[in-house]
Formats: structure tokens, C-alpha cells, sequence
């Protein structure tokens, strides 16, 4: 047998942009486009340009030339920022997007977990839907029963076991899907950062079963953004950007990489479609920025400097109070502190509909050296009740540098911690033979 799990060549995937998807036409629409068809040829002779020049103008390369060869029992992250990829990967190795050149070859029965319920009938009960993915898998009614408490109580939906998946909240159903696609013995686990939708708390216990499997030999292809979580999985990763391998090699190496290159930052994020931005019916978020005290949109801010988080959102329903908030964690998973809007003007002032700019000010010398990312959310109080919360909306990296003016001093070492402020010393000398005064080195 092969000791490779996954061999990928050449493999590369185009889309086109604003294409809708074929459907079936109507008589009236047949009778219609052979109507029409003289008179488009026309406009495409008159303006110079085919609907082929066209639709080349309005493609883009998801993946481009991607070659890799994973073998059985790794354990390998993939990572890269928003649109480099990674989910475009996993979806053609899990045979739901055919790729546009190159190929994939799979040898091992594949589990995978790319969206919340992937894979669930929302008419089907949980019990019914785990039989339903277990004959998906392959196995038989009686492999499938044997792990079936065990996928229960890891999903802690016993309660509502015989319910109808299309009544579970999204943490239920990803609880179970994950449950699923863990338990029941895939010889190629891939996980698409699922993991963002459940409390702390259950990540742990997903991660800690991740390892679990690593450890049993079988493979598994991680997609996340927690460099944390990927380097603690994770022996190989591969770094993505602009749908093409940048990195490939040793996970510390690599995430150390795109940490340290600018690709892990992202220094603004805009919602610009109201019916996909982050909210409820009382608040909607439109944008998250980092600026300089000047003004400017940055990813990279020196620690000596201030540096403002900015939050622009739409307050829908007057008559609330609505708190802004931001957490901000370090590229250990550590999470720094945070932070709510106590502006003076509107605490406990019920806010009118409209549009808000909130932002709040980190001086300089309090933070540390490496990458920071910021959750940005929004509840109301009285009644309490959250609006959105957006993980990792925005990140930017902190530096420093041996000028001898921050918190640094003159010391070239690594400084460890979250923070690192510009604290006052006060420090006072005598002689060897300890005569006289303490004296400052002012006082020398």
C-alpha cells in the first residue's frame, strides 16, 4: 500500500465572476435568445469584443498550479488570509467543486467538516442524520450504531437527539457535525475553521480530539486561522496566497512566516451588502479599521505610536443602548484584554437609528511586539442582547526597534507578554565601600 494520502498536480480552479447557475429554459426563453441572437453578434462586431474577450475579463484563479503530496498520517495546517484559497482546496479534494485543470487523487475514505451541517438533512432528526452520513462514509448500520452514543454525548445533543436538525441552533449543529465527521473513523479527516462557531470551551474539546486523531495515524488537512491551533496540530503546514503554495514546510516555520509578512494583517474590512453584514435587527456592522493617530488605515503600527480601532455600524431600531466592544488576542491565542465603548456623550443614552463611527485609542508603549486580532462586537443592555460578533475582523503587527525609546530600552532580546507599557524605574547607587548617599546618575 501507498504511503500517500493526497497527491495533488497542476491543480488549479477558475470561476466567473456574477455567473448565476445554469437552470432550464422555458420555451418563451429559447424562442427569445434565438430572436435575440443576430442582434448581440452585432453589438460584439460593433464594439470589438467576443463574449469570450468578456467572460476572460471577468474570471478569477481561486487555486493556480498547486502541486502537493500529503502522506498518511499527517497532520497538515493550511493557512492564508481571506481569499487565498484554502476553502477552494478542501472543496475539490472533498469532490463538491471539480477543479478547471490538474487533478487530485485521494486514496482513503475522506470525512469532511467545511461549513456548519455540511452534509445534514434539516428535515431529518440528529439520530437520522448520523446514520444518513455514516452510509455516506461507507459503513455499515451496525459500525455506525456502535459509535453512536460516543458521538452523542461528544455533541451534547442528547436532549434533542430525535429532534429535527432544522430546529438546532448553528453551535448544535456544528457540535454534531463535527461529532460526525470525528467519530466515525474517516481515514482523511479536513476541517474548514468550523471551529470559530462554538464556545471556548468546546474548541478545546474539538482540538483535543483532533489530536487524538493525528496521534491514531490518521490524516488530516486543517483550515484555520488560529496559528495557535495550528502549530499545536499540526507538524507540516502550508501557506496560501493568491491561490498558490508560498510555504510549505515545518508548522513553526511557516506560520512564523506569515505572521511576520504582512498576510496575517489586515488592516480594514468593510461589509458593503446589508443582508450579509454581521447583525440583528438592532444593529448591523458595515466596517472595521485600523488608523494611525494621523488618520491612516495601517496593518503595521510601531509601538511607540498610538493606534485606533475603528468601528462604523448602523444602529436600526432607536431606543436601545448599544455597546460597542473589541477583544484583542495575541498570535499565541492569549487574550490581551478588552475593551467597550464608555464614550461619556452616550452611555445610558438610548441611541437614534442611523450610522456611527466608534473608536477607541491604544497609546503608544502599552502593547507588544508581534500580531494583534481584534473581535469586534455589539450588544444592548436592558435587555441584553447581542447584536454581532465578528472573529478576527481586523489584526495588525506591532513593532519594535532598538532606538533605546520604547519600553525596550537598550536590551535586543526577545520580551515575553502581552503587554509591554513604558513603566517609570527609579534606580540609585553608592560606591563599593557603601559610603555616602544614594545617588541618581543624574546626581554623578
Amino acid at each position: 500500500m501507498s504511503d500517500i494520502a493526497i497527491r495533488i498536480g497542476g491543480l488549479s480552479k477558475q470561476y466567473q465572476l456574477g455567473k448565476r447557475r445554469k437552470t432550464y429554459n422555458t420555451l418563451r426563453d429559447t424562442l427569445t435568445d434565438a430572436v435575440l441572437f443576430p442582434f448581440r453578434r452585432l453589438g460584439e462586431y460593433l464594439s470589438g469584443e467576443s463574449s469570450a474577450a468578456r467572460a476572460r475579463d471577468n474570471t478569477i484563479w481561486a487555486l493556480r498550479d498547486v502541486s502537493l503530496e500529503i502522506k498518511r498520517g499527517e497532520a497538515v495546517g493550511i493557512i492564508g488570509r481571506n481569499g487565498a484559497g484554502k476553502s477552494t482546496l478542501l472543496k475539490i479534494l472533498s469532490r463538491i467543486v471539480e477543479p478547471t485543470k490538474g487533478y487530485a487523487e485521494i486514496h482513503g475514505r475522506v470525512g469532511s467538516l467545511l461549513e456548519v451541517g455540511t452534509g445534514f438533512h434539516p428535515e431529518l432528526t440528529g439520530r437520522e442524520n448520523i446514520y444518513l452520513n455514516g452510509g455516506i462514509l461507507g459503513m455499515r448500520r451496525a459500525e455506525i450504531t456502535e459509535k453512536f452514543d460516543e458521538i452523542v454525548e461528544f455533541a451534547e445533543v442528547g436532549r434533542f437527539i430525535d429532534t429535527p436538525v432544522k430546529h438546532y441552533s448553528s453551535g448544535m449543529r456544528m457540535r454534531l457535525a463535527f461529532a460526525v465527521a470525528a467519530h466515525l473513523e474517516p481515514e482523511i479527516l479536513m476541517i474548514d475553521e468550523v471551529l470559530a462557531v462554538g464556545d471556548a470551551r468546546f474548541q478545546k474539546k474539538c482540538l483535543n480530539k483532533m489530536q487524538d486523531i493525528g496521534q491514531q495515524g490518521r490524516t488530516v488537512l486543517f483550515v484555520s486561522h488560529n496559528m495557535p491551533a495550528i502549530t499545536r496540530l499540526c507538524m507540516r503546514t502550508i501557506l496560501l496566497d493568491g491561490g498558490t503554495v508560498l510555504h510549505d514546510g515545518p508548522s513553526s516555520y511557516v506560520v512564523g512566516m506569515y505572521l511576520n509578512s504582512g498576510l496575517g494583517t489586515t488592516a480594514a474590512r468593510e461589509w458593503t451588502d446589508p443582508t450579509t453584514a454581521p447583525g440583528e435587527e438592532i444593529a448591523r456592522l458595515r466596517a472595521v479599521r485600523v488608523r494611525t493617530d494621523s488618520g491612516q488605515v495601517t496593518d503595521t503600527v510601531d509601538v511607540r505610536q498610538s493606534v485606533g480601532i475603528e468601528m462604523e455600524y448602523d444602529v436600526l431600531k432607536p431606543g436601545y443602548l448599544v455597546v460597542p466592544n473589541f477583544q484583542f488576542y495575541n498570535e499565541d491565542g492569549v487574550h490581551a484584554f478588552s475593551t467597550h465603548d464608555i464614550d461619556l456623550g452616550w452611555r445610558r443614552i438610548p441611541r437614534p437609528a442611523g450610522k456611527y463611527v466608534s473608536t477607541v485609542w491604544i497609546p503608544g508603549n502599552l502593547l507588544s511586539e508581534g500580531t494583534l486580532f481584534v473581535n469586534a462586537g455589539c450588544e444592548t443592555v436592558e435587555p441584553r442582547i447581542f447584536q454581532f460578533w465578528e472573529r478576527e475582523a481586523v489584526a495588525f503587527l506591532v513593532v519594535d526597534n532598538l532606538d533605546g525609546e520604547s519600553a525596550r530600552g537598550d536590551y535586543g532580546g526577545q520580551i515575553k507578554g502581552v503587554v509591554r507599557p513604558l513603566l517609570k524605574w527609579d534606580t540609585r547607587y553608592n560606591d563599593a565601600r557603601g559610603n555616602g548617599p544614594l545617588l541618581a546618575a543624574e546626581d554623578m
